[in-house]
């Protein structure tokens, strides 16, 4: 599976989906052009990257949760980007693979010890597959709208060979090898470079066109689940 750029993920780790909302009184927590998110997705979103990063919910902070909010508001800023185009869903086998490397990150190598991993977060199997599917159908458009605009002149990855690959190559001990080597790997690292940096100045300028309100100033512990 190709890796997407880390900024990519990161932020998709958030989603808007909310599977526990009949479990707790939802309340406005943003509003994104009139788009409503509530307590419940917030909640959901918590869960779901405190699992992905395997991080116990208990030693979550504020900030965390906070973080986790700001990326379901530039999640809602995505969607309606492709609002009137057809999202198609990834294979179920790159779904599958994410849901590997997940199970490898949690040492879950039994069917039992993966579920418990998910019960921990107060999640289930639908419900993962749901949103990681989700979530690489949306990076999948990102990449298709960001990636044909990237330019990587030779000159750029002769510079980086010489002053970054080079260098970390000798620290590590290894032989030097020839930049043709190399130049297809560093023309892909300096690319997701270029993508990530796109993609950044793209969302600032989204938020910045869009009306957004947060009235929650106290993010609350996601209920479900345990800490550890």
């Amino acid at each position: 599976m190709r890796r997407f750029p880390s900024i990519l993920w990161l932020l998709l780790l958030a989603v808007c989906s909310s599977a526990h909302a009949a479990d707790v009184v939802d309340r406005i927590v943003a509003t994104v052009n009139g788009h409503v998110i509530l307590q419940s997705d917030w909640d959901d979103a918590v869960r779901f990257e405190a699992f992905i990063e395997g991080r116990p919910l208990d030693k979550l902070t504020d900030q965390d949760r906070s973080r986790a909010l700001d990326r379901l508001i530039d999640q809602e800023l995505l969607r309606e980007q492709s609002q009137g185009t057809d999202v198609p869903q990834p294979p179920s086998e790159e779904v599958q693979q994410r849901i590997m490397d997940i199970q490898k990150e949690h040492r879950a190598t039994t069917s039992s010890a993966w579920h418990a991993a998910l019960a921990h977060y107060g999640l289930a199997q639908k419900q993962v597959e749901t949103w990681l599917a989700h979530d690489i159908a949306v990076l999948h458009q990102v990449e298709a709208r960001l990636r044909p605009t990237v330019q990587i002149a030779p000159q750029m990855i002769e510079s980086y060979y010489q002053d970054t690959f080079l260098p970390e190559l000798r620290k590590s001990g290894a032989h030097d090898v020839p930049l043709a080597q190399v130049s297809g790997k560093i023309r892909e690292i300096l690319t997701e470079q270029k993508v990530n940096e796109l993609f950044t100045s793209w969302l600032h300028s989204l938020r910045s066109e869009s009306k957004i309100s947060t009235p929650s100033s106290s993010p609350p512990a996601p209920p479900g689940g345990q800490g550890s």
